[in-house]
């Protein structure tokens, strides 16, 4: 009875085209805002600020950058953890050599270098779609990772090509403590998910979403197939090159170009997978499940183990974790394509008709 639209009327085309349209949802995003700048600072613990709530974000915002290429411009890409490592080599760079520059300008030109670096690889799409883009897109995983190897001036002449990323700060204010980095990654994350969402429902986004479904018709209407795919590819680009630096910053605070290796391609993949592919919150969701099942197994299924007696070793959880990744995928493309997002879409949708039947 609480989740009605009744009695919420709208006069004018800018109310009309609210991202949250009815009264219950824009309550329920502050509140949520309210819970993750003022409560959650005082209740989690320092665990759980640098295992979980900074690598959800951080993968969340990497899941955005991926969805707006795959999910609303209908682009498929395996290369999402090569952008990341340009932005995160990038973002050590421009702090290490230019004196002075401000951490938030650092993340901007971190995420344009691995805009360049997208539009670079993304121009195969002009010719070619689907799985044979893929595979294009792969190319940049394994050139984006070997460069950096091979070029010691990256890592600032280390041999491994590992970097440890220095202090920064925010207009002074010294962002040393897992407190401060989650405040600023969520910070960061907000303005780019607000910025994604506003993306996905203007001309570009309508024009993404036109070539997603069918670029040929697409192209009869007078929609520049060159503009629109190389855009999809550079915005989804610039989001990773952020998350990057975001991942080797406030996550890790040093990383190589291993790290960034095909397998996390494949983990951001999964999550727009399961969360919702061409949603904004399906990446949220998906980089939660994703994040969270393997923490949740690795507690649930020792004592499980110990109370059936069964001789569950570390390589068996991990292997089991696998299993349920590839269980869950495959759920999902066949039960609900459109994933976790979708299946929150449903319950809204019986909120707002119950008690009434469907």
């Amino acid at each position: 009875m609480l989740y009605r639209e009744a009695g919420q009327f709208k006069s004018s085309y800018i109310a009309d085209s609210q991202i949250f349209p009815l009264r219950q949802d824009r309550i329920g995003f502050a509140l949520l805002l309210a819970v993750a700048f003022l409560a959650v600072p005082w209740l989690a613990s320092e665990y759980w600020f640098s295992a979980i709530l900074i690598p959800f974000l951080v993968f969340a915002l990497a899941a955005l950058g991926l969805n707006i290429l795959t999910g609303y411009a209908g682009q498929l890409s395996l290369g999402s953890a090569a952008f990341m490592a340009v932005g995160a080599y990038a973002a050590y760079n421009f702090q290490l050599r230019v004196e002075g520059i401000p951490i938030v300008l650092t993340l901007v030109l971190a995420g344009g270098c691995a805009a360049a670096v997208g539009v670079l690889f993304g121009l195969p799409s002009l010719r070619i779609k689907g799985f044979y883009l893929a595979v294009a897109t792969l190319a940049a995983q394994f050139f984006v990772v070997w460069a950096l190897t091979k070029f010691s001036w990256f890592s600032n002449e280390s041999s491994s090509g590992v970097i440890s990323v220095p202090r920064f700060d925010l207009f002074g204010l010294a962002i040393n403590t897992p407190v401060r980095k989650y405040l600023f990654v969520l910070a960061i994350v907000c303005v780019m998910a607000l910025l994604a969402k506003n993306l996905v429902r203007s001309s570009t986004g309508r024009a993404w979403m036109a070539v997603r479904d069918m670029d040929v018709a697409a192209e009869v209407i007078g929609i520049p197939l060159m503009r629109t795919k190389l855009t999809a590819f550079a915005v989804s680009s610039f989001f990773c090159g952020v998350a990057g630096a975001l991942y080797a910053f406030c996550y890790l605070g040093s990383v190589e170009p291993d790290g960034f290796s095909l397998d996390l391609s494949f983990r951001i993949l999964f999550m727009i997978i399961i969360g919702g592919v061409g949603s904004i919150l399906g990446s949220f969701l998906g980089s939660a499940f994703i994040l969270l099942l393997p923490i949740l197994l690795d507690n649930l299924l020792p004592p499980l183990a110990a109370l059936l007696h069964l001789p569950f070793t570390n390589a068996t959880v991990s292997h089991i974790q696998m299993m349920v990744f590839g269980a869950l995928i495959i759920f999902f493309l066949v039960v609900e394509p459109h994933g976790l997002a979708r299946l929150w879409q449903i319950a809204k949708e019986k909120l707002r008709l119950w008690p009434f039947p469907h």
